[in-house]
């Protein structure tokens, strides 16, 4: 009896091992937003922030970060680097060691000025130019897909919507969702989106997306980063995905006027 009671404990303990053998593993992301004062401290102007931010981007390594209010080789950034123009997101690149993406929204200070995007992969970046029906500053989406397994994709695309008109801000989000619920594989979407919770943007996005930190708990405010009293600065999931949040996170640094957002989940197949 006892030898029985072996042999089927034995079939067991095999089946339990095969079978859990077999289950994959969720994919785990690390996701940042950060806008980003083009490049200059906001509590100490005439300084470059650069370092300071990407030491924050290097305590964290994520796999995607959307950067905000991004310059190119503008005279702005020579100001405060002395008389040399920089590339924001080149030197990121070389300061994270990560793979970056420029998405140009306007011409600005005989450069370029629009959002940045920096991925731990090699990636390429494509940028969608969004309506300004009211008119205002031109704004961009940088975006860029992984496939982080054999047929799963994740696009992960980031934004800073008009900060001056919300007809501006509604259009462009309902341009984003035409556009990125259209791609059928997870989604996200980042970035400092100039709008609060309960806003006409913000309706117009939540039927289709997850506000990871309002879902998580507790969400707290990014701006402005010495004293905060609003949160604009987003990291949405798209719905159509069986997304696992696991944590969420507004680490405190004065290197720019925005707090950074950093949230890590789990994707289920």
């Amino acid at each position: 009896m006892k030898s029985l009671y072996k042999s089927f404990l034995s079939l067991g303990l095999c089946l339990l091992f095969f079978s859990c053998k077999g289950q994959k593993e969720p994919a785990e992301f690390t996701l940042m937003t950060y806008n980003i004062y083009h490049g200059e401290s906001n509590y100490k102007e005439g300084e470059s922030n650069l370092k300071g931010i990407a030491d924050v981007i290097n305590q964290y390594q994520p796999d995607f970060t959307a950067l905000q209010e991004v310059d190119s080789m503008t005279q702005r950034t020579a100001g405060f680097n002395n008389g040399e123009k920089k590339d924001l997101v080149r030197e990121l690149e070389k300061l994270t060691g990560m793979h970056g993406g420029f998405g140009k929204a306007i011409d600005f200070s005989k450069g370029g000025y629009g959002e940045g995007l920096l991925a731990a992969e090699p990636a390429e970046f494509k940028v969608l130019s969004l309506p300004t029906p009211k008119g205002g500053e031109g704004r961009a989406m940088i975006y860029t897909t992984l496939e982080y397994a054999k047929g799963k994709k994740i696009t992960f695309a980031a934004t800073h919507l008009c900060h001056q008109f919300e007809e501006n801000r509604v259009a462009q989000i309902k341009a984003v969702n035409d556009f990125l619920l259209n791609l059928g594989h997870p989604v996200v979407l980042a970035g400092d989106l100039n709008f609060k919770e309960g806003s006409a943007p913000y309706k117009v996005l939540k039927p289709g997306w997850t506000d990871s930190a309002l879902e998580f708990g507790s969400p707290q405010l990014t701006i402005p980063a010495d004293a905060p009293r609003a949160r604009i600065d987003y990291i949405w999931l798209s719905k159509n995905a069986d997304w696992d949040i696991s944590a969420v996170k507004v680490p405190q640094a004065d290197h720019s006027d925005h707090l950074p957002v950093v949230v890590k989940v789990k994707l289920h197949d």
